[in-house]
C-alpha cells in the first residue's frame, strides 16, 4: 500500500505527523466513498505528487470510478472558486461582490456523487486554501443536509494532517538528498 509507504518516509522530527497520518487511515467513522474522496480532494489540493498517487490508488481501489472524478473535481473547482471568493471577501471595495462572477460552476450543483459529500470536500479544500468565504457557504450547506459537526471537524482534520504531511514530504527530502549529495 502507498499509504504505508508514504507513512514509513516521513522523518522522526514529525512523528506526531506520522501518528496522525496513521490515525486517520485507520479510522472508519466516515462511508469509504465519503473519506476516499475527501482525502484524495485533499491530497491534490496540497500539490504534493507522492500523496496524490497515494490517495489516487487507494480512492481508486476503495470507491467508484465517479467517486475518484468528483473528487477531482471538487479540488479543481475550489482552486478557482477559493481565489476568486477569497479576494471578495479580503478586499474591502464591496463594488466586485455586486459583478457577476462568470465562473463555470456546474459541477457544484450535479457532482456526480452525493451532494453532502461533494461539499464535505469543498470545504477541506476550501480549509487547505484558506477561503473563509468558501468555508462558511460548505458549512452552511452541510448544515442544511444534516452533517453532523462531528463530521464537519473530522474533514478540516483530515485536511490539516495531509497538509502537514505534504509540508513535510516536500522539506524531509530535498534536505536528505542533499546531505546525501555531500557525503
Amino acid at each position: 500500500m502507498m499509504i504505508d509507504a508514504l507513512i514509513a518516509r516521513l522523518p522522526d522530527y514529525a512523528k506526531d505527523v506520522r501518528l496522525n497520518l496513521s490515525s486517520l487511515v485507520s479510522d472508519d467513522t466516515l462511508a469509504p466513498q465519503t473519506k476516499f474522496g475527501l482525502l484524495l480532494a485533499c491530497a491534490i489540493t496540497t500539490r504534493c505528487p507522492d500523496l496524490i498517487a497515494a490517495f489516487e490508488q487507494e480512492a481508486a481501489l476503495k470507491t467508484s470510478p465517479q467517486t475518484v472524478s468528483a473528487a477531482k473535481a471538487a479540488a479543481a473547482i475550489m482552486a478557482m472558486n477559493n481565489v476568486y471568493y477569497r479576494f471578495l471577501h479580503l478586499v474591502p471595495e464591496k463594488e466586485y461582490a455586486s459583478m457577476p462572477a462568470r465562473l463555470r460552476m456546474n459541477v457544484i450543483a450535479n457532482p456526480g456523487v452525493e451532494k453532502a459529500d461533494f461539499e464535505l470536500w469543498s470545504l477541506a479544500v476550501s480549509t487547505i486554501n484558506g477561503c473563509g468565504a468558501c468555508m462558511e457557504a460548505h458549512e452552511k450547506e452541510l448544515r442544511k443536509h444534516n452533517v453532523p459537526s462531528s463530521t464537519i471537524q473530522t474533514a478540516v482534520r483530515y485536511a490539516a494532517i495531509l497538509q502537514s504531511v505534504a509540508v513535510v514530504l516536500q522539506t524531509a527530502e530535498p534536505a536528505q538528498a542533499s546531505s546525501v549529495a555531500a557525503e
